[in-house]
């Protein structure tokens, strides 16, 4: 009887420490619509954890008009490696298809925008404003 009244105890405790990771979610998780890049073009990013830090999946591309068009980086990875510095700012890695680059970014959260830059070798650039859709 005391086995079990422990066991109960222990599934209790689990049960808590879960819905508290669930309830925890970091403010960038979600799903964001790019800027345009040097080719008019855009992406739907989805932000999730990856190990202790967050990374973005690109799932969708989008043509200057705003129609949906096949990528080859769709499923790669945008965003990694990043992790919150606070204010609303992230610091990790972004990677620019238009480019081919990886840059060292800077991500500043504000609502449902995040305003995107970064370096790679002392070359800097603006990645514009993107926009939260969910």
């Amino acid at each position: 009887m005391r086995e079990d009244i422990m066991n109960k105890l222990v599934l209790a405790l689990g049960a808590v420490l879960v819905s508290a990771g669930f309830a925890a979610a970091d403010p960038l998780e979600g799903q964001w619509r790019t800027a345009k890049d040097d080719n008019g073009n855009s992406g739907l990013i989805d932000v999730a954890p990856c190990g202790n830090a967050l990374c973005g999946t690109l799932i969708r591309s989008y043509n200057s008009a705003g129609q949906q068009i096949q990528s080859e980086h769709t499923g790669r990875r945008i965003i990694s490696a990043t992790t919150p510095s606070g204010g609303g700012k992230y610091r990790g890695k972004v990677f620019s298809p238009d480019r081919g680059k990886t840059y060292n970014s800077k991500l500043q959260l504000n609502g449902n925008t995040l305003k995107v830059s970064g370096c790679v070798f002392g070359i800097c650039r603006d990645g514009g404003t993107w926009q939260r859709v969910n």
